[in-house]
């Protein structure tokens, strides 16, 4: 900073003024600060400024994975958001497990990181207690729950897997089944749609799992094994979409004529899709709006303004009926 002040010709508080409150600085006196860091390559400290102000400006968040699209919408409108208010987006992968996303939390809240974005609802109990000593907001996300760590912005997966029930029995399909991958939220639109089923009075479904992240390959060959294992089925929900692409393609692979003979419904209703052949039936999230509506309550209570939203926001979800269904 002594170097920038020498070479710009100012105080050297002229220059921590000219990168912490520009607006405090003249026109001609900020150009000049600028060309002097633009000319030398200087890169302020900021470990310094947290320091004063007990301040990073970074969020940490963690998504099991970002080959997923999902996820990608979410973090891509949580950063969008974050932006605007003046903070930066530091991300961690927890690659589905626990031990990961405790490592990675331990990780943020030592790089003293001003809040965090989770995926899911279900963490330990060591983890919970952590992060409510943390004294920083915590948003958890792509679920709901009654009892958050501090606050969440999601929606029901159990809903979402009776919603899914409930429009395939409509439509005459009796005989359903279950493709999905391992993992939490994925269970838990099972078990919505296991309970829908049964209060229906439909046959018990038969299921086909595989750990995540799951591919277009996973959903073509469990749709095969699910067939083969139950001559009777007649429709499938997949947990994602990628899973039910996948399961399109193993319908077109053995000439079932979907959904005459097979109907497909999968989850997250990506781009893909609607463009697939036949088109997609799926579950609509607001991914994007999820990570927005995140990036609100944390800024809202970074700014020592919590009252101006809720500490719970349900983003909902629709189905999105199409050829498959």
């Amino acid at each position: 900073m002594i170097d920038v002040a020498r070479v710009a010709g100012v105080s050297r508080v002229t220059v921590s003024r000219a990168i912490s409150h520009p607006e405090m600085v003249s026109p001609e006196t900020l150009a000049l600060v600028q060309a002097a860091i633009a000319q030398l390559g200087y890169v302020p400290n900021l470990n310094a400024g947290s320091l004063a102000t007990r301040r990073s400006r970074i969020v940490g968040a963690i998504v099991p994975t970002l080959s997923n699209a999902w996820f990608a919408e979410t973090m891509d409108g949580l950063g969008e958001i974050l932006e605007v208010g003046g903070y930066q987006l530091l991300l961690g992968q927890s690659r589905y497990l626990a031990s990961g996303e405790e490592a990675l939390i331990d990780t943020f809240i030592g790089r003293q990181v001003d809040g965090l974005v989770l995926t899911g609802v279900e963490h330990g109990d060591a983890v919970r207690r952590k992060l409510r000593a943390f004294g920083k907001p915590v948003v958890e996300t792509w679920d709901l729950t009654d009892n958050p760590i501090d606050m969440v912005a999601g929606f029901s997966n159990e809903a979402a897997g009776a919603a899914v029930a409930q429009h395939l029995a409509q439509r005459g399909y009796r005989h359903l089944g279950f493709l999905g991958a391992q993992e939490h939220r994925a269970i838990k639109r099972l078990a919505g749609f296991r309970d829908e089923v049964a209060r229906l009075g439909l046959p018990t479904i038969e299921t086909e799992l595989v750990a995540p992240p799951s591919s277009i390959e996973d959903g073509a060959r469990m749709m095969r094994a699910l067939k083969a294992r139950t001559p009777q089925l007649q429709a499938v929900y997949c947990s994602n979409d990628t899973l039910g692409v996948g399961a399109l393609l193993a319908c077109r692979q053995a000439e079932w004529a979907v959904p005459q003979s097979m109907a497909v419904v999968g989850f997250s209703d990506l781009a893909i899709a609607s463009a697939s052949q036949p088109a997609l039936s799926s579950v609509r999230v607001q991914a994007r709006e999820m990570g927005k509506q995140a990036a609100r309550m944390l800024l809202a209570r970074l700014s020592e303004n919590s009252k101006v939203l809720p500490t719970v926001a349900d983003l909902g979800f629709s189905i999105v009926a199409r050829e498959s269904s």
